[in-house]
């Protein structure tokens, strides 16, 4: 595992050791999870935003979309 360095505000820092000290996990466990989300999030997103951009992506009417929803159950 690789170690990074990072120089956050004060004001984050404290909220960062009042979150670890609540979930009973270190600095470094909390930073982790925070950073993983993120990542998963914005894995999601551009993965959205290249398809809203994509011209041969077909576009599906909201209503047609909810029909087949709704026939499936």
């Amino acid at each position: 595992m690789s170690q990074i360095t990072a120089r956050l505000p004060d004001k984050i820092v404290g909220a960062l050791d009042q979150a670890a000290q609540a979930q009973n996990r270190s600095r470094a466990e909390i930073i982790r999870i925070a950073i993983e989300a993120y990542l998963e999030d914005y894995e999601d997103l551009s993965l959205a935003i290249t398809r809203i951009l994509d011209p041969t992506d077909e576009v599906i009417d909201w209503q047609e979309a909810k029909r087949a929803l709704l026939a499936e159950n």
